[in-house]
């Protein structure tokens, strides 16, 4: 069927309900019609995301319920054993993400698989806990992370607490190909589901679980922990768990931003709630600016990612995830190298398109840094791989979309346990007389400027993605050989070469001086992203360079028809 008749089966089906029969009629627009209808909403390695609405091409209750049927009949054909350790459930402050997540516990209990449905919403981190906790055959969090407040998804876990690789995804793509009819799809009321079993309600006991397991995980405790700080959770999940770790790891002088405290679907105050764009730190730095705070942390509506603001006795400089990477490599290295209990084997992760400061920091300390394709389910598939082949300890694993999680016992991005690092390395230098900004600069006089810069360039719709691939498709076959006095070295093609780290579809260009640049699609948005890096002997030699890479990189993107 085409796109519009699509549309005119789901205005006629007696199975679609008459408010998402009464949305369409609405729809004036032929192009919108056609945007919700011209393809379904994939499932992928990062499950489903995208626009709430009516449509294949949209979250909608439809949608959620045919990938679950997917997954649900995956478990199934793993045996009973799997059916009856179940799957955790999550949610976050977005839009019917209560009502996602309760249509996967029901549409799995029909299909004779145990639900672990929490009682309020969730931090994802919290969810890759839990499936580990309970020894959960799989997981999901109903979530968009950071996307605009128009954004809904879907995440899938598995076993090992991790985001699914392909040969998952591809067992559950196959299952929901399969289904021919939305009205093949099983689903069970939950309240019956609950009387029987299927659907547990689990709630406060996994917090607690998980916030004692985080208190072990401090390094030093001789900190000055009366160090100000203002947090904001941006309206997200992450206002609960990240503000109890500090209550309760010691910090006497933590104030959240009272406009963002509290769960809002439309993010009122923010907009786009990505904590990598300083915008998101407006109320933040406002209030900190109020009250002398010498650090400002946020986290993402998932509370995955985290990033931060620290004050230079003028106004407060905000870092980007490279930056916040390299200072956290070089405390937990440092401290735990200086008391004695770093593994000879130690190892850390970080995406091929994330800077190489922290692997010359890394090297400093004998500890070996292993690259992945981006994405936590890529970093967090060597901590599962190592746990059981032992060749190296797992010690941290980040990426440069301020994406962190320190230890093994989450397998996702964790912005709770990384607030607490966060706070803890800034309250050890601090009773050294040293701010942030002050370690940051000591790391680039001992290693070199390492300077980055990442730009995304939004392209939506059906020409948005048809333009995307045409640049992809113009840099493969027809690369850059000269930049200014930089001259082209060699070319990863993360999608045709053999890199030993799997296929994406990733560009990679190293210059003669030691400078990079990699463009990407995102996987989640309609973007199209360019990350350059540069090292030189002073932060302005640095950016120069970087300033070139950028003005002949968008004069080719742009030139694109």
């Amino acid at each position: 069927m085409d796109y519009r008749e699509k549309y005119n089966f789901w205005l006629s089906d007696k199975y679609f309900d008459d408010e998402t029969k009464a949305e369409l009629k609405s729809i004036k627009d032929e192009k919108e019609i056609e945007d919700r209808f011209y393809t379904d909403l994939k499932f992928g390695t990062a499950g489903l995301r995208g626009k709430i609405g009516a449509g294949t091409n949209r979250m909608n209750k439809y949608t959620v319920s045919l990938a679950t049927q997917g997954l649900a009949q995956t478990i199934v054909n793993k045996g009973k054993e799997a059916m009856e350790r179940g799957v955790a459930i999550a949610y976050d402050v977005r839009r019917f993400s209560k009502e996602f997540a309760d249509i996967t516990a029901r549409v799995l209990a029909a299909n004779g698989v145990k639900a672990y449905l929490f009682d309020d919403l969730r931090a994802t981190p919290i969810l890759s806990y839990t499936v580990r906790k309970l020894n959960c055959i799989s997981g999901v969090v109903v979530t968009a992370s950071h996307n605009p407040k128009d954004y809904n998804g879907y995440k899938v876990y598995w076993e090992e607490g991790s985001q699914i690789l392909d040969d998952i995804a591809n067992e559950i793509l196959g299952e929901i190909s399969k289904i021919d009819s939305f009205s093949e799809i099983k689903i069970m009321d939950k309240d019956s589901a609950i009387e029987k079993g299927l659907i547990k309600i689990i709630g406060s006991e996994i917090d607690d679980a998980y916030n004692e397991e985080l208190l072990k995980m401090a390094i030093n405790d001789d900190i000055d922990k009366d160090i100000k700080i203002v947090y904001t959770p941006l309206n997200g999940t992450g206002n609960k768990p990240v503000r109890r770790i500090l209550r309760e790891r010691g910090f006497t002088n933590v104030i959240v931003v009272p406009e963002q405290e509290n769960p809002d679907s439309n993010f009122t105050t923010v907009g786009y709630p990505n904590p990598e764009d300083v915008k998101a730190f407006t109320y933040a730095a406002e209030l900190g600016k109020k009250l002398g705070a010498e650090l400002l942390i946020a986290t993402d509506p998932d509370c995955d990612r985290v990033a931060i603001g620290a004050y230079d006795g003028n106004k407060y400089v905000y870092l980007n995830g490279n930056q916040t990477g390299a200072l956290i490599v070089n405390y937990i290295l440092s401290s735990r190298y200086a008391k004695n209990n770093l593994p000879e084997n130690s190892a850390i992760v970080k995406s091929i398109v994330t800077g190489d400061l922290g692997k010359v920091i890394a090297d400093k300390y004998g500890v070996k840094t292993v690259e992945s394709l981006t994405g936590f389910k890529n970093i967090c598939s060597k901590a599962n791989e190592w746990e059981k082949t032992r060749e190296y300890e797992y010690i941290l694993g980040y990426e440069e979309s301020i994406g962190y999680v320190y230890g093994t016992l989450v397998r996702d991005k964790d912005g709770v346990v990384t607030s607490m690092i966060i706070a803890e390395m800034a309250a050890y230098y601090k009773k050294q007389g040293k701010s942030l900004l002050d370690v940051l600069e000591d790391i680039y006089k001992e290693y070199g400027y390492y300077c980055e810069r990442l730009i995304s360039i939004v392209l939506e719709g059906l020409e948005g993605q048809k333009k995307i691939k045409r640049i992809m498709e113009n840099f493969r076959h027809n690369p850059i050989n000269k930049i200014g006095d930089m001259k082209l070295e060699k070319t990863i093609d993360f999608l045709n070469d053999s890199t030993g780290v799997g296929i994406s579809d990733v560009l990679k260009y190293y210059m003669d001086d030691g400078s990079w640049y990699a463009i990407r699609p995102s996987g989640t948005e309609p973007k199209i992203k360019l990350y350059i890096y540069s090292t030189a002997k002073s932060k302005d030699e640095s950016f120069a360079k970087i300033d070139l890479i950028e003005k002949a990189v968008r004069e080719r993107m742009e030139s694109v028809e």
